[in-house]
C-alpha cells in the first residue's frame, strides 16, 4: 500500500500544475469584464472607433502581454486608468484580447 502512495502524490502534483495556467488567465471571465469595462469605448466587437478610441482585435499584435496589462491598469490617451480592477481582472482581459 505505501508503495503506490508516491506515485499518488505524483499524480496529483502532476495535475495540479498542468491545471495552474488555465486558472491564471481566464478569457471567459475576460469577456465579461471587457463587456462591463471595455466595450462603451473600444465596441463589443472589439473594432473601436476610427481616430478615437483604437481596435483592440489586434493589440497582441502591436503590444506584448506587459504592455496590454500596464494600459489597463495606467491607461493613456484618452482612456482612463483602471485601478479598481484586481491584478487577476487585468489577466483574464489579457487572455481575453489575446484570442
Amino acid at each position: 500500500m505505501l508503495k503506490y502512495l508516491p506515485i499518488a502524490a505524483l499524480s496529483l502534483f502532476a495535475a495540479a500544475l498542468t491545471a495552474a495556467p488555465a486558472s491564471a488567465q481566464d478569457a471567459a471571465a475576460g469577456a465579461k469584464l471587457y463587456a462591463s469595462n471595455c466595450s462603451a469605448c473600444h465596441g463589443p466587437d472589439r473594432a473601436g472607433m476610427p481616430g478615437t478610441f483604437p481596435a483592440l482585435t489586434d493589440v497582441n499584435k502591436r503590444l506584448d502581454p506587459k504592455q496590454i496589462k500596464e494600459k489597463i491598469q495606467k491607461g493613456g490617451g484618452l482612456m482612463p486608468p483602471f485601478g479598481q480592477l484586481s491584478q487577476k481582472d487585468v489577466e483574464d482581459i489579457a487572455a481575453f484580447l489575446k484570442q
